[in-house]
Protein backbone atom coordinates (compact mmCIF):
# COMPACT_ATOMS: atom_id res chain seq x y z
CA UNK A 1 0.00 0.00 0.00
CA UNK A 2 1.58 3.10 -1.05
CA UNK A 3 2.34 5.63 1.72
CA UNK A 4 -0.07 8.75 1.08
CA UNK A 5 -0.36 12.05 1.28
CA UNK A 6 3.87 11.82 1.76
CA UNK A 7 5.66 15.40 0.71
CA UNK A 8 8.88 15.86 -1.03
CA UNK A 9 11.61 15.33 1.81
CA UNK A 10 13.94 17.52 0.36
CA UNK A 11 11.38 20.07 1.15
CA UNK A 12 10.68 18.73 4.88
CA UNK A 13 14.55 19.07 5.13
CA UNK A 14 14.68 22.62 4.13
CA UNK A 15 11.60 23.75 5.84
CA UNK A 16 13.25 22.39 9.27
CA UNK A 17 16.06 23.82 7.98
CA UNK A 18 14.32 27.55 7.33
CA UNK A 19 12.42 27.42 10.77
CA UNK A 20 15.39 26.83 13.28
CA UNK A 21 17.42 29.88 11.56
CA UNK A 22 14.21 31.92 10.51
CA UNK A 23 16.04 32.31 7.65
CA UNK A 24 15.81 30.99 4.11
CA UNK A 25 19.62 32.86 3.44
CA UNK A 26 20.92 30.83 6.58
CA UNK A 27 19.28 27.69 5.87
CA UNK A 28 20.75 27.68 2.76
CA UNK A 29 24.04 28.09 3.69
CA UNK A 30 23.90 24.99 6.32
CA UNK A 31 22.27 22.71 3.14
CA UNK A 32 25.07 24.12 0.70
CA UNK A 33 21.84 25.36 -1.90
CA UNK A 34 21.50 29.01 -2.95
CA UNK A 35 18.90 31.03 -1.10
CA UNK A 36 16.21 30.88 -4.25
CA UNK A 37 16.64 26.83 -4.06
CA UNK A 38 15.29 26.77 -0.41
CA UNK A 39 12.95 29.26 -1.20
CA UNK A 40 11.35 27.28 -4.19
CA UNK A 41 11.57 24.31 -1.86
CA UNK A 42 9.47 25.75 0.58
CA UNK A 43 6.62 27.15 -1.68
CA UNK A 44 6.44 23.85 -3.52
CA UNK A 45 5.23 22.41 0.41
CA UNK A 46 3.18 25.12 0.61
CA UNK A 47 1.40 23.92 -2.17
CA UNK A 48 1.62 20.43 -1.27
CA UNK A 49 -0.31 21.28 1.77
CA UNK A 50 -2.16 23.80 0.60
CA UNK A 51 -1.49 26.30 3.61
CA UNK A 52 0.78 28.56 3.99
CA UNK A 53 3.94 27.76 6.39
CA UNK A 54 5.59 31.09 6.86
CA UNK A 55 4.76 35.10 6.61
CA UNK A 56 6.94 37.31 4.55
CA UNK A 57 7.37 40.55 5.87
CA UNK A 58 10.00 43.33 5.36
CA UNK A 59 12.35 40.70 4.99
CA UNK A 60 11.65 38.97 8.39
CA UNK A 61 10.18 35.53 8.49
CA UNK A 62 7.28 34.66 10.99
CA UNK A 63 5.67 30.90 11.67
CA UNK A 64 2.04 30.99 10.52
CA UNK A 65 -0.15 28.47 13.26
CA UNK A 66 -0.15 26.49 11.13
CA UNK A 67 3.81 26.62 10.74
CA UNK A 68 4.21 26.16 13.75
CA UNK A 69 2.18 23.20 14.61
CA UNK A 70 3.76 21.83 11.06
CA UNK A 71 7.25 22.39 12.37
CA UNK A 72 6.94 20.93 15.53
CA UNK A 73 5.97 17.41 14.01
CA UNK A 74 8.25 17.45 11.36
CA UNK A 75 11.30 18.34 13.69
CA UNK A 76 10.27 15.19 15.73
CA UNK A 77 10.03 13.30 12.61
CA UNK A 78 13.55 14.36 11.22
CA UNK A 79 15.05 13.70 14.35
CA UNK A 80 13.63 10.16 14.44
CA UNK A 81 14.69 9.75 11.35
CA UNK A 82 18.62 10.74 11.88
CA UNK A 83 18.40 8.49 15.21
CA UNK A 84 17.34 5.59 13.06
CA UNK A 85 19.77 6.07 10.32
CA UNK A 86 22.57 6.45 12.61
CA UNK A 87 22.15 3.35 14.61
CA UNK A 88 22.25 1.72 11.29
CA UNK A 89 24.84 3.56 9.80
CA UNK A 90 27.23 3.73 12.76
CA UNK A 91 30.70 2.10 13.41
CA UNK A 92 30.25 -0.98 15.93
CA UNK A 93 33.38 -2.73 15.69
CA UNK A 94 36.72 -1.76 17.58
CA UNK A 95 38.79 -0.96 14.53
CA UNK A 96 35.60 1.43 13.23
CA UNK A 97 36.05 4.86 13.47
CA UNK A 98 34.29 8.39 12.14
CA UNK A 99 35.75 11.47 11.99
CA UNK A 100 33.78 14.50 11.47
CA UNK A 101 35.31 18.52 10.74
CA UNK A 102 35.18 21.38 8.52
CA UNK A 103 35.88 21.40 5.19
CA UNK A 104 38.90 23.54 5.33
CA UNK A 105 40.27 21.32 7.91
CA UNK A 106 39.32 18.23 6.03
CA UNK A 107 41.59 19.75 3.40
CA UNK A 108 44.03 21.86 4.65
CA UNK A 109 45.29 19.76 7.84
CA UNK A 110 43.79 16.79 8.15
CA UNK A 111 44.42 15.50 4.02
CA UNK A 112 48.39 15.94 4.49
CA UNK A 113 48.47 13.82 8.20
CA UNK A 114 46.09 10.96 7.94
CA UNK A 115 48.66 9.34 5.27
CA UNK A 116 50.51 9.07 8.73
CA UNK A 117 47.48 7.72 10.82
CA UNK A 118 46.78 5.49 8.16
CA UNK A 119 50.76 3.86 8.36
CA UNK A 120 50.97 3.60 11.68
CA UNK A 121 47.11 2.08 12.26
CA UNK A 122 46.86 0.20 9.21
CA UNK A 123 44.38 -2.19 11.01
CA UNK A 124 41.90 0.83 11.42
CA UNK A 125 38.54 1.32 9.08
CA UNK A 126 38.62 5.16 9.19
CA UNK A 127 35.51 7.41 7.63
CA UNK A 128 35.63 11.26 7.08
CA UNK A 129 32.46 13.35 7.01
CA UNK A 130 32.21 17.00 6.71
CA UNK A 131 30.22 19.23 8.39
CA UNK A 132 31.22 23.02 8.50
CA UNK A 133 28.46 23.82 11.05
CA UNK A 134 29.37 22.35 14.54
CA UNK A 135 25.77 23.07 16.18
CA UNK A 136 24.66 21.19 12.85
CA UNK A 137 26.64 17.84 14.45
CA UNK A 138 24.21 14.81 15.13
CA UNK A 139 26.40 12.79 18.15
CA UNK A 140 25.25 9.65 16.53
CA UNK A 141 27.16 10.39 12.79
CA UNK A 142 30.52 10.46 14.25
CA UNK A 143 33.46 9.36 17.28
CA UNK A 144 35.46 12.54 17.35
CA UNK A 145 35.24 15.89 15.89
CA UNK A 146 37.52 18.88 15.33
CA UNK A 147 36.00 22.02 15.63
CA UNK A 148 36.59 25.49 16.39
CA UNK A 149 35.41 26.92 19.28
CA UNK A 150 35.13 29.91 21.25
CA UNK A 151 34.78 28.53 24.33
CA UNK A 152 35.83 25.06 25.70
CA UNK A 153 32.32 24.06 26.43
CA UNK A 154 30.38 22.17 24.16
CA UNK A 155 26.52 20.82 25.32
CA UNK A 156 26.65 16.93 25.19
CA UNK A 157 30.24 16.84 24.12
CA UNK A 158 33.79 16.46 25.94
CA UNK A 159 36.40 18.66 24.28
CA UNK A 160 40.20 18.35 24.76
CA UNK A 161 41.88 21.85 23.41
CA UNK A 162 44.38 21.14 20.80
CA UNK A 163 44.91 24.39 18.30
CA UNK A 164 45.72 27.41 19.40
CA UNK A 165 43.64 30.48 17.15
CA UNK A 166 45.58 33.03 15.06
CA UNK A 167 44.55 34.40 12.20
CA UNK A 168 45.81 36.63 9.74
CA UNK A 169 45.68 37.10 6.13
CA UNK A 170 46.65 34.87 3.25
CA UNK A 171 47.67 35.62 -0.51
CA UNK A 172 49.77 34.21 -3.34
CA UNK A 173 53.53 35.29 -3.46
CA UNK A 174 52.66 37.09 -6.84
CA UNK A 175 49.68 39.01 -5.27
CA UNK A 176 51.41 40.38 -2.22
CA UNK A 177 54.30 41.60 -4.65
CA UNK A 178 51.64 43.23 -6.61
CA UNK A 179 50.58 45.09 -3.71
CA UNK A 180 53.98 46.28 -2.80
CA UNK A 181 54.80 47.79 -6.16
CA UNK A 182 51.39 49.14 -5.37
CA UNK A 183 51.89 50.49 -2.20
CA UNK A 184 55.51 51.42 -2.87
CA UNK A 185 56.88 49.00 0.00
CA UNK A 186 60.03 47.43 -0.08
CA UNK A 187 60.79 44.00 -0.96
CA UNK A 188 60.52 42.24 2.85
CA UNK A 189 57.17 44.60 4.06
CA UNK A 190 54.14 42.85 4.69
CA UNK A 191 50.95 44.90 3.90
CA UNK A 192 49.19 46.60 6.88
CA UNK A 193 45.37 46.90 7.29
CA UNK A 194 44.71 49.81 5.71
CA UNK A 195 46.48 48.51 2.60
CA UNK A 196 44.46 45.12 2.93
CA UNK A 197 41.22 47.26 3.22
CA UNK A 198 42.39 48.45 -0.22
CA UNK A 199 42.34 45.21 -1.75
CA UNK A 200 39.39 41.97 -2.79
CA UNK A 201 38.64 40.33 0.37
CA UNK A 202 38.14 36.93 -0.13
CA UNK A 203 35.02 36.62 2.31
CA UNK A 204 33.51 33.32 3.99
CA UNK A 205 29.41 33.52 4.21
CA UNK A 206 28.96 30.41 6.46
CA UNK A 207 26.45 29.50 9.27
CA UNK A 208 29.68 28.97 11.90
CA UNK A 209 29.43 32.92 13.17
CA UNK A 210 31.94 32.47 15.53
CA UNK A 211 34.75 32.10 13.52
CA UNK A 212 36.98 35.45 12.74
CA UNK A 213 35.83 37.63 9.86
CA UNK A 214 37.45 40.22 8.07
CA UNK A 215 34.96 42.90 10.11
CA UNK A 216 36.07 41.08 13.30
CA UNK A 217 40.09 41.19 11.89
CA UNK A 218 39.81 45.07 10.73
CA UNK A 219 38.15 45.86 13.66
CA UNK A 220 40.66 44.29 16.29
CA UNK A 221 42.85 46.47 14.38
CA UNK A 222 40.70 49.78 14.78
CA UNK A 223 40.21 50.16 11.24
CA UNK A 224 36.69 51.28 10.29
CA UNK A 225 35.53 48.93 7.29
CA UNK A 226 34.04 50.47 4.41
CA UNK A 227 30.47 49.17 2.98
CA UNK A 228 32.87 49.99 -0.06
CA UNK A 229 35.41 47.15 -0.06
CA UNK A 230 35.64 44.84 -3.08
CA UNK A 231 34.47 41.70 -1.95
CA UNK A 232 33.87 37.99 -3.03
CA UNK A 233 31.85 36.43 -0.49
CA UNK A 234 31.26 31.98 -0.99
CA UNK A 235 29.61 29.54 1.59
CA UNK A 236 32.92 27.29 1.13
CA UNK A 237 36.34 27.53 2.60
CA UNK A 238 38.45 25.51 0.40
CA UNK A 239 37.51 27.77 -2.79
CA UNK A 240 38.19 30.67 -1.19
CA UNK A 241 41.56 29.49 -0.40
CA UNK A 242 41.76 28.21 -3.81
CA UNK A 243 40.65 32.07 -5.24
CA UNK A 244 44.00 33.23 -3.44
CA UNK A 245 46.51 30.88 -4.59
CA UNK A 246 45.20 32.21 -8.67
CA UNK A 247 45.83 35.77 -6.89
CA UNK A 248 42.25 36.78 -6.75
CA UNK A 249 42.47 38.69 -3.62
CA UNK A 250 43.84 38.33 0.50
CA UNK A 251 41.94 35.25 2.60
CA UNK A 252 42.09 35.07 6.42
CA UNK A 253 43.94 32.01 7.06
CA UNK A 254 44.05 30.05 10.47
CA UNK A 255 47.37 29.22 11.60
CA UNK A 256 48.45 25.69 11.77
CA UNK A 257 45.21 24.94 9.48
CA UNK A 258 46.70 26.89 6.51
CA UNK A 259 50.49 26.36 7.48
CA UNK A 260 50.53 23.06 4.55
CA UNK A 261 49.61 25.86 2.12
CA UNK A 262 52.41 28.05 3.39
CA UNK A 263 54.58 25.58 3.53
CA UNK A 264 53.93 23.80 -0.47
CA UNK A 265 54.86 28.40 -1.17
CA UNK A 266 51.14 28.39 -2.85
CA UNK A 267 50.25 31.14 -0.31
CA UNK A 268 52.10 33.69 2.07
CA UNK A 269 51.10 35.93 5.08
CA UNK A 270 50.57 39.25 3.35
CA UNK A 271 50.76 41.05 7.07
CA UNK A 272 52.23 40.38 10.41
CA UNK A 273 49.12 41.04 11.93
CA UNK A 274 46.70 38.50 13.45
CA UNK A 275 43.21 38.28 15.62
CA UNK A 276 42.13 36.19 17.98
CA UNK A 277 38.61 35.60 19.95
CA UNK A 278 40.50 33.90 22.64
CA UNK A 279 39.55 29.99 21.04
CA UNK A 280 41.10 27.01 19.34
CA UNK A 281 40.31 24.21 17.26
CA UNK A 282 39.07 21.05 19.88
CA UNK A 283 39.43 17.18 19.53
CA UNK A 284 35.18 16.97 20.34
CA UNK A 285 33.88 13.31 21.27
CA UNK A 286 29.97 12.91 21.96
CA UNK A 287 29.52 12.10 25.95
CA UNK A 288 27.49 9.28 25.97
CA UNK A 289 29.63 7.41 23.14
CA UNK A 290 31.39 4.07 24.41
CA UNK A 291 35.02 4.82 23.31
CA UNK A 292 36.63 1.65 21.39
CA UNK A 293 40.00 0.94 20.40
CA UNK A 294 40.25 3.07 17.44
CA UNK A 295 38.65 6.18 19.30
CA UNK A 296 41.48 5.57 21.74
CA UNK A 297 44.32 5.24 18.50
CA UNK A 298 42.94 8.87 17.05
CA UNK A 299 42.63 10.77 20.44
CA UNK A 300 46.04 9.73 21.24
CA UNK A 301 46.98 10.45 17.22
CA UNK A 302 45.51 13.79 17.35
CA UNK A 303 47.13 14.99 21.14
CA UNK A 304 50.79 13.79 18.75
CA UNK A 305 49.91 16.05 16.11
CA UNK A 306 49.15 18.50 18.05
CA UNK A 307 51.24 21.90 17.93
CA UNK A 308 53.09 22.34 21.34
CA UNK A 309 51.42 24.54 23.48
CA UNK A 310 52.14 28.45 24.41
Amino acid sequence: MRMSPLPPLNALIAFEAAVRHMSFTRAAVELSLSQSAVSRQIVHLEQFLGRKLFLREQRQLALTRAGETYALQVRSILDDCVHATAEVMKSTGDNELTVACTAGVAQFWMAPRLGQFRHQYPHIKLRLIVRDGVTSLSSFEFDIGLYYLKQASLPGFETTYLIPEQVFPVCAPGYLAACRDRFGLGEHQKLEPEHILQETLLTLEDAQSLWISWNDWFRYHQVPMSSATHAVVFNHYPTLVEMAVFEQGIVLGWRHVIDSQIERGRLVAASDHWASHGGGYYMITPEERRENVATRCFKRWLMEMAPPRG
